[in-house]
C-alpha cells in the first residue's frame, strides 16, 4: 500500500515545520513525497504525469502551510488542472479509477489553535476553513480521512518540530491502518 504525499509550499527552502513533517515522513515505508513547487516553478502542471501518480498510489496526502486562510496557489491550480481533467473531461478513464482512494491534509498554520476559534482572531476552526478540501474530496469519491493540523508553526523550536514530525509519522501510520484494517466513511460515487 502506497501512500503519496504531495507538498505544495513555495517558499520550502526557509520551512521549518513542513520540513520537519516532511522529514519524519522518509522514515515511513511506502511513503512517497513529492515536492510539487520544485517540480513546477512556473505553475505549469503536467497534468498526464500527475494523473499516473495519483493512479499508482492507494491514500494521498495534500501538505501544505495555510495561507490567508486558503491553500497555496499552486494547489489550486493543481486542483483545476488534475481534478478537473480525471472528473470532467476524462471520468470514465480516469476519475472514476480514482474513487475510493483515501485523502487526507496535512497542513501548517503559524497562528496558535485558540486563534482558530469563534473567539480567537481568526473566527473560524482551521477545520472548517479546509471544509472545501473536504467538500471536493466527497465530490471525488474520496474518502476523508482525519487531517493533521499543526499551529504556531513559525514559533516552534528544533525539539518541539522533531516531536511534531513523530506525531505526523504517527498519524500517518495509524491512517494507514485505519484504511487497511477497517472500512472509511461513506464517500460518494461520481457520474
Amino acid at each position: 500500500m502506497k501512500t503519496l504525499i504531495l507538498l505544495f509550499h513555495n517558499n520550502f527552502s526557509n520551512s521549518k515545520a513542513n520540513a520537519a513533517l516532511a522529514g519524519a515522513t522518509q522514515r515511513l515505508c511506502d511513503v512517497a513525497l513529492v515536492h510539487m513547487d520544485s517540480l513546477y516553478p512556473d505553475g505549469r502542471i503536467d497534468d498526464e504525469r500527475e494523473v499516473a501518480r495519483l493512479l499508482e498510489a492507494d491514500r494521498i496526502v495534500l501538505q501544505f502551510p495555510v495561507q490567508w486562510y486558503a491553500t497555496p496557489p499552486l494547489l489550486k491550480a493543481w486542483q483545476d488542472a488534475v481534478l478537473t481533467r480525471m472528473y470532467y473531461v476524462r471520468y470514465e478513464d480516469e476519475g472514476r479509477k480514482l474513487e475510493g482512494r483515501p485523502l487526507m491534509i496535512a497542513a501548517t498554520a503559524g497562528n496558535h489553535r485558540k486563534a482558530y476559534s469563534s473567539n480567537g482572531a481568526n473566527l473560524f476552526p482551521l477545520e472548517t476553513l479546509l471544509r472545501p478540501l473536504q467538500a471536493t474530496a466527497y465530490r471525488c469519491g474520496l474518502p476523508w480521512g482525519k487531517p493533521f493540523l499543526l499551529f504556531g508553526a513559525n514559533r516552534l523550536d528544533q525539539p518541539a518540530l522533531e516531536r511534531e514530525g513523530d506525531k505526523y509519522a504517527q498519524h500517518l501510520k495509524r491512517w494507514r491502518r485505519d484504511r487497511d484494517g477497517r472500512k472509511f466513511p461513506f464517500a460518494r460515487k461520481t457520474g
